[in-house]
């Protein structure tokens, strides 16, 4: 293959399940019906109620090229991967530049999530941020896919998984820097959609949605050297808070840099932020999750 040239995707099932999940059902006005794909851990992904929660508010604005700003979900119940789940929106605030909504996640008249979506047009002003982080172009990192082999037994749930985004680790994921006994106290990654999506800014930020739910409590295992599968480790999110400076095309891959400022009272948080290609900001992340570590017996 010619340096600098990535080869050619195939089609990707999981992929095409993702967008099946996104296709919300519209009931109503502002009730939408969400299915779950094939593929899915003991709980509904927190991933995919944030992805498909963004879809239901963003498909009720009345001016459908109002820009998102700001998404932040509480997690409550845990969901039933075997039923569909209702997506309650309540229009709070409508005008030209400025929208705001509360989706509601129900199952069984059970709360799973709640989320607050903002959207706004802010104009032109200042601009600054930070710089992204110095790591190779992804064509120069394996898949995800070389990065899991002989590993099968050691994390299934991360094989098994449903896998419709392209991975690129800058770094070694967890269980490899486990294996090696080594640790680190962030994670960068490569990410963007393992198909083609269409020409629809919703359907690419809600994918961004939800694969920002995917790496971004690893930082808080590797610093202290742990990983999934190897060691006994308890992760729930509690809540999770995006904002959107920019419009994301993800077709085209984005950087994932997180890492985790503090782990107390078994609750950690970890903090991120997405880069395009060309080093921009595209949005920033901050997760908290419930994280319990028990450590081998000692004898």
């Amino acid at each position: 293959m010619p340096p600098g040239r990535e080869p050619e995707q195939e089609p990707n099932s999981d992929f095409d399940e993702l967008l099946a999940v996104l296709d919300l059902n519209r009931i109503s006005d502002d009730l939408f019906i969400g299915a779950h794909p094939s593929k899915n851990p003991m709980r509904t992904f927190g991933g995919q109620l944030m992805a498909q929660s963004f879809v239901a508010s963003s498909r009720t604005l009345t001016h459908e090229d109002l820009p998102p700003s700001a998404l932040s979900t509480h997690f409550v119940n845990g969901g039933d991967i075997d039923k569909d789940i209702e997506f309650h929106v309540v229009r709070l605030r409508e005008e030209r530049r400025f929208a705001n909504r509360r989706v509601d996640a129900v199952q069984d008249g059970v709360l799973l999530s709640s989320a607050m979506i903002s959207y706004m047009s802010g104009g032109k002003g200042l601009e600054h941020a930070l710089q992204p982080p110095p790591v190779e172009q992804p064509h120069a990192h394996p898949p995800i896919s070389e990065l899991l082999r002989g590993y099968e037994e050691t994390v299934p749930h991360f094989v098994n998984a449903l896998h419709p985004i392209e991975w690129r680790y800058t770094n070694d994921p967890s269980w490899v820097m486990r294996d090696k006994g080594e640790r680190l106290p962030y994670n960068r990654v490569w990410v963007k959609a393992r198909g083609v999506l269409p020409d629809d800014p919703v359907l690419h930020t809600a994918t961004m949605v939800y694969s920002s739910d995917t790496t971004v409590l690893d930082s808080v295992i590797t610093t202290h050297g742990l990983s999934w599968g190897y060691d006994r480790i308890f992760a729930a999110s509690a809540n999770h808070s995006m904002w959107f400076h920019r419009q994301v095309n993800f077709n085209d891959w984005a950087l994932y840099s997180t890492s985790s400022p503090v782990a107390a009272d078994s609750r950690a948080l970890g903090t991120g932020h997405f880069f395009d290609r060309s080093g921009r900001v595209i949005a920033t992340v901050v997760q908290e999750g419930l994280l319990k570590y028990f450590p081998p017996s000692r004898r």
